[in-house]
């Protein structure tokens, strides 16, 4: 019985060794490039339970198939393709079975994962260049990780990979992985990577952390931007620009502008936006536009808004001229409608009859809006009025023709305001005396405005 097992134990022994004979073999074929050889000898190898149960023999055919892939034969070929799946499945077990890497960094074998990375890296980038983004960036991620490996190991001694970055990122973008490409993005951001081609990282990072209402991130990457690129006018805008730019329907604007507002409701900006955008939809000059049904609440979220930028930014005529301008085209709105119902009124009632009690009734309706139209114009165009009459003259000729040009709009209105309002009080002397010395006052200033 001790002699059978004595032979059991010698047997072992044998078996072990020659495991490790094989190990050597193998490697000393790889030292001297012998890759085919290797090949056929590992695979012959991995068939006995004593070779495969070594770490070493997963970093070996790591090597083996790699650097394969990586021959001029088979690199970026489907049968490349095939060696370097095969190679990235060893180097996974070696990696789970001795997870200290320790031979990483051993010359010969550290050109296996060196391999594997460049087989990625090379297959991905020809992939890149025929638009096949899918099959590109999953080449391109692999070839991230092991490039982070690398560097982790010291194996690589740059401190970041910033051409794969790039490439993945771009093909993760134009794979519509978004967040996959900000996040290769944002690791060239954050070491401020710089340099012809960068420019759209950064951009992308500033666009993409909007979209997410994540301002903090936006205005990081936008200050990084402006830093990096100071010659670049996208860095200089700020979230209105991007709230108003990202989007393409009114309605969308809108609601970006809101966003703004609900965590910075006094933004002076925002709320002259907003006013701006519900303007030129109740205002609109395309042939055929209707007011919006819900125009009354559009008008009243407007007016807020222009009140608004108008506290935020006092001394500035603008948000008043809005207001003004629309109500006076409110009023033109009403009068071609005063005139169209008057002219309808008269063909329908015959010569020496009373009018209806309906047609009456719209009559003094529309009288009445048309008053308070003007009326509702009347205060925001006196405020405008009263800021032009005190602005400095300015030094760019263009503007101060242009503040000319509104200064004498508004005192015309005024005139026309307070004309109607004189008619509308011929029953009543005092008044009616007021409102013809007003209507000279703005006559005379139109007048005097060169």
């Amino acid at each position: 019985m001790k002699k059978f097992l004595l032979l059991t134990t010698l047997i072992s022994f044998v078996v072990l060794d020659a495991a490790a004979q094989s190990l050597e073999s193998i490697k000393t074929e790889l030292a001297i490039n012998q890759f085919k050889k290797a090949k056929e000898d590992i695979d012959k190898a991995m068939s006995n339970t004593k070779f495969a149960s070594k770490a070493e023999a997963y970093i070996l055919k790591t090597t083996i198939y790699a650097g394969l892939a990586m021959d001029d034969a088979t690199k970026n070929t489907p049968a490349g393709d095939q060696l370097t799946s095969e190679a990235e499945a060893a180097f996974k077990k070696y990696r789970e079975m001795e997870p200290a890497m320790t031979l990483i960094n051993d010359p010969i074998y550290q050109n296996g994962p060196i391999n594997l990375y460049a087989s990625y890296y090379s297959s991905g980038y020809q992939n890149y260049q025929t638009k096949n983004w899918p099959v590109s960036f999953e080449k391109l991620k692999k070839a991230v990780e092991m490039s982070d490996l690398l560097i982790s190991k010291k194996v690589l001694t740059m401190t970041l990979d910033t051409n794969v970055l790039i490439l993945a990122g771009i093909a993760a973008e134009n794979n519509s992985n978004k967040d996959e490409a900000v996040k290769y993005y944002g690791r060239l951001a954050d070491n401020k990577i710089t340099g012809d081609g960068f420019e759209s990282v950064y951009r992308y990072l500033v666009s993409y952390y909007f979209g997410k209402k994540d301002l903090v991130s936006f205005e990081k990457y936008k200050a990084l931007g402006e830093e990096l690129f100071p010659k670049s006018d996208y860095f200089k805008y700020d979230k209105i620009d991007f709230a108003i730019g990202l989007e393409e329907t009114f309605d969308a604007k809108v609601k970006a502008v809101e966003e703004v507002l609900a965590t910075d409701p006094n933004n002076y900006k925002a709320n002259e936006i907003l006013g701006e955008l519900i303007y030129d939809t109740l205002n609109s000059s395309h042939e055929g536009a209707v007011l919006p049904s819900n125009a009354a609440e559009l008008e009243k979220k407007m007016i807020d808004a222009f009140s608004k930028s108008a506290i935020a930014k006092p001394g500035s005529e603008i948000p008043f001229l809005y207001m003004g301008d629309h109500n006076i085209n409110k009023a033109v709105r009403v009068n071609a409608a005063r005139e169209a119902h008057a002219t309808d009124m008269k063909t329908r009632t015959k010569p020496g009859t009373m009018a209806s009690k309906e047609d009456i009734a719209k009559r003094d309706l529309l009288d009445k809006q048309y008053g308070e139209a003007l009326e509702s114009a009347r205060d925001p165009y006196e405020k405008a009025a009263a800021i032009f009459s005190t602005k400095p003259k300015s030094t760019d000729k263009n503007q101060d023709i242009r503040d000319h040009q509104q200064y004498r709009k508004v005192a015309s209105y005024l005139a026309d305001v307070y004309a109607y309002k004189k008619i509308q009080s011929k029953s009543k002397p005092t008044e009616m005396a007021k409102y013809a010395a007003e209507e000279k006052k703005w006559n005379d200033l139109y007048d005097s405005i060169k």
